[in-house]
């Protein structure tokens, strides 16, 4: 690990300034991920700015009804919430299925969102990597791709976004709160990653400064019924091959409402929109599930080795839908 500065943030305002005076510097709050790709050499920030001791680590409800979680919150801790787990208990489920209990006591709900690919190419820097080294090439492309992206890939880069926690807020409909140089913005969580394109190096539409605060959940009815699902290669501390964030809502034999979003298929969490629109209204059953799940399936487009994903997806959306639904 090479040598780096260390500062320890007041407030939100200072750490933005901090960051400002150094464009190879790094928010560090639990540190899970950043800390393993500073000794893998993937990271070498020259300041780490700590902001594991800002006043961001609560839950509270919003005026709306909703949820206002703070950047700072343990994955246990939310995970833990009983607001959290009677409102939204697809997302309670969702960071249960990641990582280790230790894990979960120190990594953030704003690390989280932060995190970054596990693709054996991106982590190993003796291999060329676009996402690590712009220009340097894929070789995920005709190598070591079984786990990578079916959707909205490009040939600069395959990797898929690792979280469990973002496909439930996608699926929730959440809210970044961040701040920076320029003031304070809100961002909807389904805007907050990028697909690749032809800069794969940038994971988030975020600035170099900009800091998570927080993430609103607004006031879902639907959301109460809501699940998580993850298809994994072992029972435990294994990332998604593919995973599922539901909800569904029905009257009179129809489906009158439902979410769903995708993990481990893509660079960002897949909110599956074309299966929403195909499901509401519809009634209530496999057929209309497997419709569903065939209309957004249309738009992937699998590698060599991982196009087993299409139908493990399909089973999964369909499987999950047929629970809720009783």
């Amino acid at each position: 690990m090479r040598p780096f500065e260390y500062s320890r943030a007041a407030d939100a305002s200072s750490a933005v300034e901090a960051m400002a005076g150094s464009p190879r510097a790094k928010f560090l709050a639990g540190g899970t991920n950043l800390v393993d790709l500073m000794r893998l050499g993937v990271e070498e920030p020259e300041l780490l700015v700590d902001v594991s001791w800002l006043p961001l680590r609560s839950i509270s409800e919003t005026a709306s009804g909703g949820l206002l979680i703070c950047a700072a919150v343990s994955n246990s801790e939310l995970a833990a919430d009983q607001l959290v787990r009677s409102r939204y208990p697809g997302l309670a489920r969702a960071v249960l299925s990641g990582a280790s209990f230790q894990l979960r006591n120190v990594a953030t709900v704003g690390g989280n969102l932060m995190q970054r690919t596990r693709c054996v190419y991106f982590q190993d820097v003796t291999k060329p990597c676009n996402k690590r080294v712009p220009g340097s090439g894929c070789p995920a492309l005709e190598g070591e791709h079984r786990n990578l992206a079916i959707f909205g890939h490009s040939p600069q880069c395959v990797a898929t976004n690792p979280s469990d926690m973002a496909v439930a807020l996608v699926a929730l409909d959440a809210v970044v709160h961040v701040t920076g140089a320029d003031g304070e913005r809100s961002i909807p969580l389904a805007e907050f990653h990028r697909l690749p394109g032809d800069t794969p190096g940038r994971d988030t539409v975020l600035s170099h400064g900009e800091l998570i605060t927080g993430v609103e959940l607004p006031p879902l009815a639907i959301a109460a019924g809501s699940t998580y699902r993850k298809v994994r290669e072992r029972a435990s501390f294994a990332f998604a091959v593919v995973s599922i964030a539901a909800a569904l809502e029905v009257s009179d034999g129809a489906v009158r409402d439902v979410r769903l979003a995708l993990g481990g298929v893509a660079h960002m969490p897949w909110r599956c929109r074309r299966a929403e629109e195909a499901l509401r209204g519809a009634p209530v059953g496999e057929q209309s599930f497997v419709r569903a799940a065939d209309a957004e399936l249309a738009a992937a487009s699998p590698l060599r080795d991982n196009g087993y994903k299409v139908p493990l997806a399909r089973n999964l959306i369909v499987r999950t839908l047929a629970e809720l639904a009783g």
